[in-house]
């Protein structure tokens, strides 16, 4: 048996309690990660050409179980350690990139709830990042004898170019505000704006004085401000992770589906041609979500030119360098070492040996679990 890596109680649970229920554990993923070497790889490379103000896209594509989900994580995690922020959500039947009837802006709020910096790696950030670029900006205006406002103004100047961005400042400029001066309802209105939850304009400019709020038609706007924001704050970049792209595919309204293929191929155009800093996407799918020429991506034309993978990536071959990233199957021997390390988290902290070498031999990781567990009884 190789040496036992303490693990904090409250993390071995964790990883534990979701693994036997089949889903990725919030923490700890360091402990089971297995393979997908050339992947992360690659994707690192992305993460660090963000943080260097470049951008990144890609498409991970695997079948149900290939471990899209769990990659997805662990991507975030990376990007949290190179001082990135990250977003994630997974579209739903009421969460999309692009709607009218408030379903983008689900997405949306759900992202940014889910906001994550190295320090609160468990979503809730966003309030810490706007505290800290308040903070970073009234030391400055006292250094500099300026007040904090003209400071936040001038700090935030870039932001004024992009769409929405006059509105985005004078948001952010509110919360300052009510930092500065105790108004907390000024600054808990500021907050609710850039979480996206006004649902009117009379709300908006009688709580703010701004015209505009995060609504379905400036979701993407909305994200790209937010990526140049934290860069402003401090960050490295922001770096946006959407899962369950399959509930594009499910759509069956066809005008439905090419309207949120066309916003895939805006941020693909974006990110492709270079007009955004320190932003990157990754979309998590299934194969169909790709290749169907029907109703997958591939049925619109554009995205089916840009996603073409290269053709001669056969015979084993695997081209990293397009935005498309396959994920195959784990091996047999990906998988032995996996339930090895699963061993690991059960049998760590423990004096003795809970799980013998010929426990092993069980081929599901999840049925190996579940017996792990009852050892531990």
């Amino acid at each position: 048996m190789s040496d036992k890596k303490a693990i904090r109680p409250r993390d071995r649970d964790t990883i534990l309690q979701a693994l036997s229920a089949g889903v990725v554990p919030r923490v700890g993923l360091q402990h089971i990660q297995v393979g997908r070497v050339d992947e992360i790889k690659a994707i690192t490379r992305d993460i660090e050409r963000m943080a260097d103000g470049g951008s990144a896209f890609r498409l991970l594509i695997g079948e149900y179980g290939a471990g899209k989900t769990f990659l997805l994580h662990l991507i975030r995690m990376i990007a949290l350690e190179k001082r990135m922020v990250t977003i994630h959500a997974d579209l739903a039947p009421d969460r999309r990139i692009y709607a009218g009837g408030g379903e983008a802006r689900n997405l949306y709020q759900e992202a940014v709830r889910n906001l994550s910096t190295r320090n609160k790696p468990e979503g809730g950030a966003l309030q810490s990042v706007v505290e800290r670029f308040v903070g970073d900006s009234i030391q400055a205006g006292t250094a500099q004898n300026k007040s904090a406002d003209e400071i936040i103004r001038e700090r935030l100047a870039p932001l004024q170019d992009l769409v929405g961005g006059y509105d985005y400042v004078t948001v952010l400029s509110a919360y300052a505000r009510g930092h500065i001066t105790g108004h907390a309802t000024l600054s808990t209105d500021a907050l609710r704006w850039l979480r996206g939850e006004y649902t009117t304009k009379t709300d908006a400019r009688k709580s703010l004085d701004v015209r505009t709020f995060i609504d379905d038609a400036n979701v993407y706007d909305s994200l790209k401000l937010l990526g140049s924001f934290v860069r402003i704050a401090g960050y490295a970049g922001l770096l946006v992770v959407f899962d369950e792209m399959v509930n594009l595919y499910k759509l069956q309204h066809a005008q439905s589906r090419n309207q949120n293929y066309e916003q895939i191929l805006r941020i693909i155009n974006d990110v492709l041609q270079g007009n955004v800093t320190g932003f990157g996407v990754i979309l998590g799918g299934t194969p169909e979500f790709l290749m169907d020429t029907r109703r997958g991506l591939y049925s619109y034309e554009a995205l089916r030119s840009r996603l073409a993978e290269n053709p001669y990536a056969r015979g084993g071959l695997i081209d990293l360098a397009g935005p498309v990233v396959r994920l195959p199957n784990l091996t047999p021997e990906d998988l032995l070492v996996l339930l090895e390390n699963i061993r690991g988290v059960v049998d760590a902290n423990s004096a003795r040996v809970i799980v013998p070498d010929d426990a092993l031999t069980v081929t599901c990781p999840r049925t190996f679990i579940h017996r792990s567990l009852e050892s531990l009884d």
